[in-house]
């Protein structure tokens, strides 16, 4: 246990940070997040506008639930949770970047009580805001279909469903029933690169498509 503690969760990160920093093609790209060892994460595939309250609660109301932050300690959890069939509505999720910072927030939602299976998305603020000055957030909505071992670090991690536009189009689909999504549309082209590899080698495709949403505006 100790070995692979210090294998998965100190000697790995160290090697892919050397390798970022000598490798161009691990260079940031503002349609991809990325590790704290900067090799590319998720892709970015949602965007909503609205206060920080109003993300808060339209996540609530379409039966998302605020995520708990990745370490040693939760990746036990995860591993006995997954073991004993344990349901958890705030399992961990482990942090990507952006901007030079980790998410603002992260949701998911549980599918039935089975913690090897649940919806995810990870949302960062930008810079931009709204023609009715509120923030704008993007995101990168992704479906863990089992949890394994990261083939990149060797953490305990949840392996990710390759189609993302898949779980995209489920978050939207939360998000109309909510009753509180004033418009959404797509930017079409928002990806020229279609496919990759997510931090932990899981494959991920999509048709390049970023789904845009507008919350009903309220007094926060």
């Amino acid at each position: 246990m100790i070995i692979w503690i210090v294998l998965a969760y100190v000697i790995a990160p160290l090697v892919w940070d050397e390798h970022a920093r000598r490798d161009p093609a691990f260079i940031d790209n503002p349609r991809l997040t990325h590790t704290g060892d900067h090799h590319p994460g998720d892709p970015l595939n949602v965007e909503l506008i609205g206060t920080e309250v109003q993300l808060e609660s339209i996540m609530k109301a379409a039966g998302w639930y605020t995520a708990a932050a990745l370490g040693i300690e939760s990746d036990i959890k995860i591993a006995a949770d997954t073991v004993l069939s344990r349901p958890d509505d705030a399992a961990p999720v482990s942090s990507l970047y952006l901007f030079g910072r980790k998410e603002d927030y992260a949701f998911e939602q549980p599918v039935g009580d089975n913690p090897r299976h649940r919806h995810h998305v990870r949302f960062w603020k930008t810079n931009d805001l709204s023609d009715d000055g509120r923030p704008k957030w993007i995101g990168s909505a992704v479906y863990d279909e089992r949890v394994g071992i990261s083939r990149t670090t060797g953490q305990i991690t949840h392996v990710t469903a390759a189609d993302v536009d898949t779980e995209r189009d489920y978050l939207f689909g939360c998000l109309e029933k909510s009753g509180q999504l004033a418009s959404q549309f797509i930017e079409d082209g928002f990806h020229q690169q279609l496919s990759g590899r997510n931090g932990g080698g899981d494959p991920w495709r999509t048709d390049g498509d970023l789904y845009r949403g507008v919350i009903r505006a309220t007094n926060h």
